[in-house]
Order: structure tokens, then sequence, then C-alpha cells
């Protein structure tokens, strides 16, 4: 996969009280991804895109878009991301 394939898929991080809590207690992160990727697409463009290493993904269709819900493994931190991300 390309950069610019990942970046189509990934639209934007998705920030709420409840996906801070994700961050820290999970280790995952919910992302506003394409409406036609499918979970094996999310995660190759994650790990790309970030330099981690993401163990599942998560779906699921809402108002605001398509939601991936993101966890990534224990090597790799949410939290760590989360700040590189500006989300922290």
């Amino acid at each position: 996969m390309r950069s610019e394939e990942a970046l189509k898929i990934i639209i934007r991080p998705y920030v709420t009280e409840k996906t801070f809590d994700l961050i820290e207690e999970e280790n995952k992160l919910v992302f506003i991804v394409d409406g036609k990727a499918g979970k094996g697409a999310i995660k190759e463009a994650v790990q790309m895109l970030y330099d981690v290493k993401v163990d599942s993904v998560n779906t699921v269709h809402t108002i605001s878009g398509k939601k991936a819900y993101v966890r990534l493994s224990e090597e790799s931190s949410a939290a760590d991301l989360a700040s590189k991300l500006g989300l922290v």
C-alpha cells in the first residue's frame, strides 16, 4: 500500500471523552475512515502511516461516518500516538 492510498482510507482521528477512556484503558484509538475500506486495509493503513503495530480493528457505521476502533499491540502505545497526533 502506498501512503496516498493510506491517506484516503484514514480520514481523521475521532476524539470524544469516551475515546480518551479507550486510549487509556484499552490501548485503542478511533478513526473516521473511508466507508468502503475493509478491516485489513484499515489495519495496514494505520500501521503504515503511524509506524505502530495493530492487534485488531472493529468498525461501525454511524451518522458521522464509518468509525474504526483500532487496538494497538502492547509494544505500541495509543497514548504516545495520540500525543504525536496532537489529540492530548
